[in-house]
């Protein structure tokens, strides 16, 4: 086992072109929205012992909570040094009173009105890698990463980003300006981007920043068949009645696993993401500091050869039941197209 210390001196770069960034990521989302009320004094505590552990890379959205994300970070945020930090900001998703969405404006004018937003928010003169939520079909992403080029010349973003698209997008986008990274789910349960995304951002030296790797906590090893839930996973069809019953079996394999290595189910999980290559840095989304140290963990975990094929037999590709999100959301996916 490594200690806290040797943590803090593990890093990946984004992309050919992208920063250096600590080996896992902190999402930041589940702070202030889709999974229930959250702690704000705890919230900022995590923040903290992210932080002060080595976590450099903090995900946020403008969208989550209508702004309080940004606020929440900005909070916690004060009394350290900006410049050791890496902010990444999704924008465009459009969102009214009532919580419900009305889609996503990639538009120029749109980035424009949405980074000076972000910017007053965070407290900040820059966003280290800026990106779009999701792709806005009326909009060619020719548009959208042009603008975000324009405030990269201007000094108020650093790096380009994006979020859940597919192979010719990711080409059609890195010809107007280098991409840093992807941002897009993938676990153990969720391996899609293998087939064509993962191998062109290899291509091009685009990095990806993983969400989702403990499938919103279904593959944490805490989830059970009896738990109710009156969040966004009160709609996932992973979550939902046969669909639950069946992943979870796929949990139980790999829980056998994780006991043989003295682990948890979810540091096993976080562990295989990262051994999947040093371009990509698994987001976790840990709301408390107990769930971030147990996160860590998996920093201190070697996966073997063996270990890797054991995982691959317990949990083959495409071995989950249900879709990753409801229909309606994956109408907005230009990744699953």
């Amino acid at each position: 086992m490594t200690n806290s210390t040797n943590r803090v001196t593990q890093r990946r770069r984004l992309g050919a072109k992208g920063p250096e960034v600590s080996a896992l990521g902190l999402g930041c989302m589940g702070m202030s929205d889709f999974y229930g009320p959250a702690d704000e004094t705890e919230s900022v505590a995590t923040i903290h012992a992210a932080v002060d552990a080595g976590v450099n890379l903090l995900d946020t959205g403008d969208f989550y909570g209508m702004g309080h994300n940004e606020l929440l970070i900005r909070q916690a945020l004060r009394d350290r040094n900006r410049e050791d930090l890496a902010i990444s900001v999704k924008f465009g998703a459009l969102r009214d009173a009532d919580l419900d969405w009305n889609g996503y404006d990639g538009r120029p004018e749109a980035v424009r009105n949405f980074l000076a937003y972000t910017l007053r928010r965070l407290g900040t003169d820059h966003i280290d890698i800026y990106r779009p939520a999701r792709l806005d079909p009326a909009v060619p992403i020719e548009e959208t990463v042009g603008a975000i080029k324009e405030e990269i010349d201007k000094g108020h973003v650093r790096h380009i980003g994006l979020s859940e698209v597919g192979a010719d997008t990711l080409r059609r986008a890195h010809a107007v300006h280098p991409i840093a990274d992807l941002q897009i789910e993938y676990a153990v349960i969720t391996r899609g981007i293998e087939d064509s995304i993962l191998p062109t951002a290899r291509e091009l030296g685009i990095g990806i920043t993983a969400y989702g790797v403990l499938a919103r906590g279904l593959i944490s090893g805490h989830w059970t068949p009896s738990r109710e839930t009156n969040d966004y996973r009160a709609i996932s069809p992973r979550f939902q009645g046969d669909n639950l019953h069946h992943n979870l079996t796929l949990v139980e394999a790999l829980r056998a696993i994780a006991t043989e290595k003295d682990t948890t189910v979810a540091q096993l999980a976080i562990a295989w993401v990262l051994a999947q290559g040093d371009d990509i840095v698994p987001l976790v989304g840990a709301r408390r500091r107990d769930r971030l140290t147990e996160a860590l963990g998996a920093l201190d975990i070697t996966l073997t050869e063996s270990d890797l094929a054991r995982i691959e037999s317990a949990v083959p590709a495409d071995s989950a039941a249900g879709e990753r999100y409801p229909a309606a959301h994956m109408a907005h996916l230009d990744s699953e197209r």
